[in-house]
């Protein structure tokens, strides 16, 4: 093929050896045709019927070739309502037309409705299977291409990654400043040093849950709007966090024994780190993609960091409030 396609695009993908005969050819025209060019056919689930000036008129299964006596016209049984699609069409969309038609092969035509090649069922089925497969990336949260998540080098990787790891770092060495300063309140009640991993996986596994969902939103509506995605989460959440929050509370009085104080503090702690999580959820992939930069590789690192230091600065402030009141 002398011309080159984006890629992307279905011309890309295309190919030009396909059967084709006249509008005013015979089913035995069509036989012969076969018969003399099956070295030179790459596929043969369709024969292309085109007018005199090269454009696409219509098409004849294979099946119909065959069903009909060698005398019939081929104009009389050809298909004219046809599924056709233009060399710079996105691939996925032309892909999934033809799954939604159940057709082998997709003819592509020019801006003036001339043949200029056809894709065929494997190209089909391989657009198909790389869009799924980056589909299932972005559920994760990935949205680089492909093919460097796959093929990159490890410099590129090493590149993409240590940066986040290095912020994910000093934001580790920050929560462990924030420890230090309430270390006066946790040696009065030590008790609470001891649900500090549970307040951080909380907050952490609620978030992960609203970034998942969020994206795998996003894959399937791009014009999702977060602020009302947000306000759903926040409603969604209520519940969730009342639910954790007062558990914890039962839990550390009838099973840590607990005075009714640091019960308090822990399911109020809770409940506001469960909100901020969904906040750092949403907030943090959408301000990702507005930089351009790679979710799943930038809001692993990045929104842990940042959950872990606001359920750390909710726990110690809830807790140094409470206290002083209760």
């Amino acid at each position: 093929m002398t011309k080159k396609y984006p890629p992307g695009s279905i011309g890309s993908r295309m190919i030009d050896s396909m059967p084709v005969c006249s509008v005013s050819a015979k089913i035995s025209d069509v036989l012969k045709l076969l018969n003399d060019d099956i070295d030179k056919i790459e596929t043969i689930n369709y024969i292309y019927i085109t007018d005199s000036r090269n454009q696409l008129a219509g098409v004849l299964s294979i099946k119909d070739v065959f069903r009909r006596s060698p005398g019939t016209p081929v104009k009389k049984v050809m298909i004219k309502n046809l599924v056709k699609a233009r060399a710079y069409a996105d691939s996925e969309q032309v892909a999934i037309a033809a799954l939604k038609h159940n057709l082998k092969s997709i003819p592509v035509v020019d801006k003036n409705n001339k043949l200029i090649g056809i894709v065929p069922s494997d190209a089909i089925s391989d657009i198909l299977h790389t869009e799924n497969v980056e589909n299932f990336l972005k559920v994760a949260g990935i949205h680089s291409p492909l093919q460097k998540i796959i093929k990159g080098s490890p410099l590129y990787l090493f590149r993409a990654r240590i940066p986040w790891l290095i912020l994910g770092l000093f934001g580790g060495v920050l929560g462990a400043t924030i420890i230090k300063f309430f270390e006066g309140p946790l040696q009065t009640n030590f008790i609470l040093a001891s649900f500090i991993p549970l307040m951080l996986y909380m907050a952490g596994a609620v978030g992960n849950q609203t970034e998942t969902l969020l994206v795998r939103s996003i894959v399937l509506d791009n014009k999702i709007r977060f602020g009302n995605y947000l306000f759903r989460e926040l409603k969604t959440t209520l519940p969730i966090a009342l639910v954790l929050s007062g558990l914890l509370f039962l839990i550390s009085l009838l099973l840590f024994q607990t005075p009714l104080s640091i019960g308090i503090i822990l399911a109020t702690s809770l409940f506001v780190a469960i909100f901020s999580a969904v906040f750092v959820g949403v907030l943090m992939p959408n301000m990702l993609v507005k930089l351009k930069k790679d979710p799943a590789i930038g809001s692993g690192p990045f929104a842990t960091i940042i959950r872990d230091i606001l359920s750390l600065l909710i726990y110690f402030g809830v807790s140094t409030i409470l206290l002083s009141i209760l």
